[in-house]
């Protein structure tokens, strides 16, 4: 059979998981896409044109794979100034002609335009945009609409609109209000409850829902008028035909004024970067471990932007939050992308009318939440932890950004960091004499297939993209060592990157060591922070916590070795199906048997990236085993695994045993020795015992209980089980 035809026969078989994780990532899509519209003082449709036009057109032409396409938090800001100084169809315009440079963008391969950027300053541009969404939607989502010519200055009157919220007397004014509260409450809330049925729906879907159900209440039970003042409800969602009929048409008479292009920079800028940050992302989360092509993916989405521009839609960039859920739901390629695309038509088609339903303060509550993620105080602490250099770039990026403009504070970004490098390192000469030099050597060693690489003089970001360009050539099936020791400085960036890359290939199947920082110092015990040629670091020594001292006495009571340490070594976790999409960032409080085949600890590992990201801490039980049985999975089957038996998702039975069939939800590709496998004792033990997800990688087990740390009685019961199991496989 030929790869074609084979490669035809994957699509259609993954086909049902795809159009299932573009049905979820759709019911974030609806909301967002009407929500970031309105921020930006556009027609709400603006944003769900964005979204449906770059989902056909990145799907076909894009050079991503799990990705999904869409408007983008980010631009919110730029947009919103070139609509208030252009005018709206003069935006349009601006947006179609970012499209062409974002294409041409791509056509000169300056995909890695975003390697340019030092990783503090990006994030206080982020944290910037953050805060430019919160600080003018958090007013709205209170019912209360003010008019200011800075951001700063939206932000300082937030406590005021509270205040005002809290003594509202008219009683349209209250249900708004308390539409965005109860709105910003379950955005607040949703990724703390763990229940699959109720995430099942993702948060913004949950807004939508209960808003239209409370106008129906309304209507058909109370027979009364919806109580949210109507100056607070969403208005003007046209059908298809009059979005055909109506199309906005772009006004280029400004083509030849500073101020048009200006915004045409900035937008193209932001929608770049923004772009290029979720790709890079979206990678690291991909099951298949494939890597995106950039400029291919620039020039689709510089094509979309023009169509939607043309169609009255904004600006078409690559979205983290919505990839992320599309990677979590099972999507596989880009056809999850045109799936999303398709069911937005749909909800258009069917129910434009009821959108209309939705209170302005709900949406802009979900953007309100996205800018405090994007300015969370986590976000500052993180950057802290790195070094109180970074803190400084962050916040002058931030405050140039808010007071100036985007270009103007990422610039001042770039500039401040340079200056703290020569600061720091104490050493001009070695920046002037070496940043134009290749400081980077390569060569694949004879004895293997490992490929060694050797840095000279410094590396920062203004120089390490030579060094990206020689690890990108590198198959991640390899082995890869990457030698410091000749290099005086290493910044954060780098360091980042370094940590990026040994993500990828572990997962891959490569390794990827880093070595020659043992003379560097830091101000910090960050990874990520900036290393320079300096006496050896000091070593701190943490306290255990009580969870800590009772683990340890548990050890002494079972005769078992306890390790409280966290450790980096966890290559022997990504060969199992349940960390396909996670990253794991370290295991801790190892307690590990006498015969070294089992090994409780607790696992620290995320889910999404960038703002979707979620870091969760569990408990899980590691048995390696002397023999090798089928790969499956095996959880307790509910109501929401058998609606994943519709989209391809098929649930093994094991004759003889309806009871366990029927209790249990077993998945798996050879079905047959799967079947052998479960023999009457292991399906017996099973039956008798406690629920747990149990997974086999062919060669050793995964089981844990519930997705958050276990208590010691929960520890000894979980140990427990594994020592029976094992006893029952052998």
């Amino acid at each position: 059979m030929s790869p074609k035809k084979n490669n035809i026969t994957d699509f259609f078989k993954a086909l049902p998981k795809n159009i299932f994780s573009g049905f979820v990532v759709s019911l974030i899509a609806l909301p967002l896409g009407l929500g970031l519209a309105m921020a930006s003082d556009a027609p709400p449709i603006a944003g769900i044109i964005a979204a449906i036009v770059g989902g056909v057109v990145v799907s076909i032409f894009g050079g991503s794979h799990v990705t999904i396409s869409g408007p983008g938090n980010g631009l919110v800001g730029v947009l919103l100034v070139a609509i208030s100084t252009l005018g709206l169809e003069s935006a349009f315009a601006a947006i179609i002609c970012s499209g062409v440079l974002m294409m041409l963008l791509g056509f000169f391969r300056m995909g890695k335009l975003a390697d340019f950027f030092p990783s503090s300053a990006i994030q206080g541009m982020l944290a910037a945009i953050g805060l430019i969404i919160l600080g003018k939607q958090f007013h709205i989502m209170l019912a209360h609409k003010i008019k200011r010519e800075d951001t700063i200055d939206y932000l300082y009157e937030i406590p005021f609109s509270i205040n005002d919220a809290i003594h509202y007397e008219n009683k349209g004014f209250i249900y708004a209000a308390l539409a965005g509260v109860i709105s910003l409450t379950i955005m607040l809330l949703y990724s703390k409850i763990r229940n699959k049925y109720f995430q099942l729906i993702p948060a913004p879907m949950w807004i939508v829902m209960l808003s239209i159900g409370f106008s129906y209440y309304f209507e058909m039970v109370l027979h009364e008028e919806n109580p949210i003042s109507s100056q607070y409800m969403i208005s003007g969602i046209p059908s298809i035909q009059e979005i055909i009929v109506n199309m906005e048409t772009p006004n280029f008479s400004k083509v030849g004024s500073f101020s048009f292009w200006s915004s045409v920079f900035a937008i193209t800028l932001i929608a770049s970067i923004e772009s290029l940050l979720s790709i890079k992302a979206v990678d690291k989360l991909d099951p298949e471990k494939r890597r995106s092509n950039v400029n291919r993916d620039l020039k689709a989405l510089g094509f979309a932007t023009i169509g939607s521009g043309f169609l009255g839609g904004l600006n078409v960039v690559t979205v983290i939050a919505r990839s992320s859920v599309n990677v979590n739901n099972g999507a596989s390629n880009r056809s999850s992308n045109f799936a999303h695309a398709t069911f937005l038509v749909l909800f258009i088609v069917l129910f434009s009318t009821q959108l209309t339903r939705i209170p302005l303060p709900a949406l802009m509550a979900i953007l309100v939440y996205t800018g405090y993620k994007l300015a969370s105080p986590e976000v500052i602490r993180n950057i802290s932890r790195i070094g109180k250099e970074q803190l400084i770039i962050f916040f002058v990026t931030l405050l140039v950004t808010l007071k100036v403009g985007l270009i103007t504070g990422i610039v001042a970004g770039v500039i401040t960091t340079q200056i703290i490098h020569l600061v720091l390192n104490g050493n001009i000469s070695l920046f002037v004499r070496n940043v134009l030099k290749p400081n980077v050597l390569m060569y694949q060693e004879e004895d293997n297939e490992g490929f060694y690489v050797s840095i000279k003089h410094f590396c920062s970001f203004l120089n390490y993209y030579r060094l990206k360009e020689k690890l990108d050539a590198i198959p991640e099936d390899h082995d890869v060592i990457v030698d410091f020791s000749l290099c005086g400085f290493v910044d954060h960036t780098v360091m980042e990157n370094m940590h990026n890359y040994q993500e990828l290939f572990k997962k891959r199947g490569g390794h990827f060591d880093v070595i020659g920082l043992d003379m560097h110092d830091t101000d910090s015990k960050h990874p990520f922070a900036l290393r320079r040629i300096l006496p050896v670091p000091k070593i701190i020594q943490d306290n255990l916590t009580r969870r800590q001292t009772n683990m340890e006495d548990l050890a002494k009571d079972y005769e078992l070795e306890y390790t409280p340490e966290k450790e980096k070594d966890i290559e022997f976790l990504y060969s199992f199906h349940f960390f396909n999409t996670k990253n794991v960032n370290h295991i801790y409080n190892k307690l590990l048997h006498q015969d070294g085949i089992i090994k409780l600890f607790d696992i620290e590992f995320s889910e999404g990236e960038f703002i979707a990201k979620e870091v969760v801490r569990s408990t899980m039980l590691y048995i390696n085993l002397e023999t090798t049985i089928p790969e499956f999975t095996l959880d307790r089957e509910g109501f929401l695994e058998k609606i994943y038996a519709f989209a391809g998702f098929r649930d093994i039975p094991i004759q003889n045993h309806s009871d366990f069939s029927n209790r249990f939800y077993l998945l798996g590709e050879n079905e047959v020795q799967i079947k052998e496998f479960f023999n009457d004792d292991i399906t017996h033990f099973f039956e008798s015992n406690p629920y747990y997800h149990v997974e086999s990688n062919g060669k050793a087990l995964l089981v844990f209980g519930k997705e958050r740390l276990a208590s010691i009685k929960e520890i000894k019961a979980l140990f427990d089980f594994g020592k029976r199991l094992h006893q029952v496989i052998s």
